[in-house]
Order: structure tokens, then C-alpha cells, then sequence
């Protein structure tokens, strides 16, 4: 496995944030927050991106985004009540999917505390099969490219 290089760990690598509140229940018994709630943490920043500057209809939308892939790399610890943002840009842009960098900062921090990828396939809702990217949604995708 081939970690990214360290650029992609910097805030400048990433296009748009979100705050994110961490919760209590975050914690583990460790005091820290458990591994699995940053998949919550990359879900929560791309879904907010697709429904806010994308327009995606999750309630009644003909078209929705499955997860394919995901991966995290941890580089610091972070516990509730800290206040995070998921930084986020978007990595491939094909006809049916979409690979986001998502970081995860502490308020204001350079550096993530952890990074990773997203992989959504956008498929229609009632047969599951791979659709286009509208182009609404691939207008505001297009804009978190590091290259345009």
C-alpha cells in the first residue's frame, strides 16, 4: 500500500470544508475517537457537498450514490468535544462515479488528522444500475478538481 504523498494531508489539497460536531458516543474506551466514525465523518462531508452544492434529491431523487470503496489513514488522534472539519475534493470524476479525498482536521489545523478516499457510484434508484452523472451534480463535482 502506498500512502499519499504529504501534500494530500495539507488543508491547501482540499476545496471545501464542513464543520463537523464530534459526539460523545465517538469515544472509544481508548478516549479517543474510534476509527469507525471517520467512514461516518467522509460520508457526512460528501453527501452534505452532493445535497447542498449539488442539488442531489436524497429523498425522491431518481438517482442516489452508492459506496464502492472507501479507505483511512490515521496520523493524530482526535476526541469528542473537539471540533472538526472534513475538507474535501474530488480525486476521478467518470461518467457514473466519483473518488473524493476527504481530510479530517481539527478546527483551523494545516495538517489532517486523518485522510482518505470515498468512491461513490451513482446509480438509478429503482434498478440499481449506473447512470451519467447529471450535469448539475458534475458542474459542482468539477469545481473540487484539482485541475480543471
Amino acid at each position: 500500500m502506498t500512502l499519499p504523498a504529504p501534500a494530500t494531508i495539507d488543508r491547501s489539497s482540499y476545496h471545501w470544508f464542513m464543520p463537523i460536531t464530534t459526539r460523545w458516543m465517538d469515544n472509544d474506551l481508548y478516549g479517543h475517537v474510534n476509527n469507525v466514525q471517520y467512514y461516518s465523518y467522509f460520508d457526512t462531508a460528501a453527501n452534505s457537498f452532493l445535497i447542498r452544492e449539488g442539488g442531489l434529491d436524497i429523498q425522491r431523487g431518481q438517482t442516489i450514490g452508492y459506496v464502492v470503496h472507501s479507505e483511512c489513514h490515521y496520523k493524530a488522534a482526535i476526541a469528542f468535544p473537539a471540533t472538526i472539519e472534513g475538507g474535501l475534493r474530488v480525486n476521478r470524476l467518470g461518467n457514473s462515479s466519483v473518488q473524493y479525498g476527504i481530510g479530517i482536521f481539527l478546527a483551523g489545523a494545516d495538517r489532517a488528522s486523518a485522510w482518505g478516499t470515498f468512491t461513490h457510484v451513482f446509480v438509478d434508484r429503482q434498478s440499481e444500475r449506473p447512470v451519467p452523472i447529471a450535469d448539475t451534480l458534475r458542474t459542482a463535482l468539477a469545481r473540487l478538481m484539482p485541475y480543471p
